[in-house]
């Protein structure tokens, strides 16, 4: 099913005005678009220039993303890892994690990206880094659950980013249906009511929620 993104004409005017992308990073998009069936899961052109904005603006050491889907956003979060840095990302598909792998492969930064197979409920207590940067893109149901885990292990001057915060519009419904939507509207609720952190929701595609601990 395509993504319902609340404009597609601010989407394609933003597409517009916004910085190209490399090459590498328009292959994996065009060979996701034509030859996976979730094609929609894709970060695309703009999120994912938002994403190495906001990469390179961190210069995170270490990097944890929950959701790798083919590595397109993988990519774009790597744009700014220190040199002494690593990124983590978790794929549950064995089939998108060996896409992703192979993509991993044409950059100069491939020994700092390293990916886990698997559950993240699984996987993340057993990696013991302090986050800069998060951005979490999986299972919509395990959005709170995924939130509470890396949270304790987000670094003072780290961030949480979470996609799909307005999942295709259907939280701004009177009466939000179907699990996900609903799912995301409660960990819309939980954020928002977390005295630990403050938090920004932007527009970008189908929503992106930025978090941050308060600071004492």
């Amino acid at each position: 099913m395509p993504i319902e993104i609340i404009s597609y004409k601010a989407e394609e005017y933003a597409k517009k005005y916004t910085s190209e992308e490399d090459a590498l990073l328009t292959r994996v998009d065009r060979e996701t678009r034509e030859t996976h069936s979730n094609a929609h899961m894709l970060s695309g052109h703009v999120q994912g220039r938002f994403l190495s904005f906001l990469s390179t603006m961190l210069q995170p050491k270490y990097i944890l993303e929950i959701g790798t889907f083919t590595g397109y956003s993988a990519l774009c979060l790597a744009e700014g890892l220190a040199h002494n840095g690593e990124l983590h990302t978790i794929e549950i598909r064995k089939e998108d994690a060996e896409i992703a792998l192979t993509n991993f492969k044409f950059v100069e930064k491939n020994k700092q990206l390293i990916l886990h197979c698997g559950e993240a409920q699984r996987i993340i207590p057993t990696l013991p880094y302090q986050w800069d940067l998060v951005f979490i893109d999986a299972d919509k149901v395990s959005y709170i659950e995924y939130y509470e885990m890396v949270l304790p292990q987000l670094s003072e001057r780290g961030f949480i980013v979470a996609d799909n915060v307005l999942f295709h519009g259907q939280v701004l419904e009177d009466t939000i249906e179907g699990k996900n939507a609903r799912a995301i509207d409660e960990f819309n609720k939980h954020v928002a009511n977390d005295l630990r952190v403050e938090q920004v929701m932007l527009t970008v595609r189908d929503g992106l929620l930025l978090i941050k601990k308060k600071q004492c």
